[in-house]
């Protein structure tokens, strides 16, 4: 039987933080406002939460109606709640981030965002609302979790070199890695599978492709392990 409140409630929104990798580095997903407030703005992909929907569910909608992508990893990150983030009402949001290989996903602006594209985090316009503060709370979960989790299932394609798996590496950690060191502690987690296969189409010397071994890695995930870098 629904319950009535003789006092005002907070809004409930959702916002998406989705990281993307290419040749060029670690990338952000953001899409420009169709609407006030902030029309023109760039933004993270988010919106208000439906009456008797899940969390996960909203997210998962919102990724899809603003920017066409679906199918994603995706872990809740943060709740921000100042009164003044949002210049309407007072509007909690639930922030989830999400990391995708980009060569499977086109961003395609929907429903309210007038644009949407792929921006490098050295080079970022200015974002409406909170959402700097929000980026950088993900930003420092992604470089937390990539030593105890190898989030490159999500953000590699499932053949690839171990310099590109380095480049992922120093890319969400801001700073260079001795190839040697790096190379010698992922081989000995056991959790990378050496194939027969090579580089295609390279001007250099061909590299060794490797994939994941998703069996390993689930026995180490129960186990615990922290990765040194």
């Amino acid at each position: 039987m629904p319950v009535s409140y003789e006092y005002e409630r907070p809004a409930l929104t959702v916002d998406c933080v989705l990281f993307g990798l290419d040749e060029e580095g670690l990338k952000v997903l953001l899409i420009r406002r169709g609407m006030e407030p902030y029309q023109g703005k760039w933004a993270l992909p988010g919106g208000f939460v439906r009456v008797g929907e899940a969390l996960r569910n909203a997210a998962e909608r919102e990724l899809e109606e603003e920017a066409g992508v679906k199918n994603v990893f995706l872990e809740q990150l943060y709740t921000f709640g100042d009164p003044g983030r949002d210049p309407r009402e007072h509007v909690v949001s639930v922030a989830y981030y999400a990391l995708v290989n980009l060569e499977d996903h086109e961003v395609v602006a929907d429903t309210d965002a007038s644009d949407a594209g792929w921006f490098a985090l050295d080079d970022l316009p200015g974002l409406a609302f909170d959402h700097e503060e929000i980026l950088e709370v993900a930003k420092e979960r992604l470089k937390g979790k990539i030593r105890y989790q190898p989030i490159g299932f999500e953000l590699l394609p499932e053949l690839f070199s171990l310099s590109r798996l380095q480049k992922l590496y120093e890319a969400v950690l801001e700073r260079p890695l001795d190839k040697r060191n790096f190379r010698k502690k992922l081989l000995k987690l056991g959790i990378l599978e050496e194939t027969d296969e090579v580089e295609k189409d390279v001007a250099r010397r061909a590299a060794r492709l490797y994939r994941f071994d998703r069996e390993a890695y689930d026995r180490m995930v129960k186990e615990g392990f922290e990765l040194q870098l």
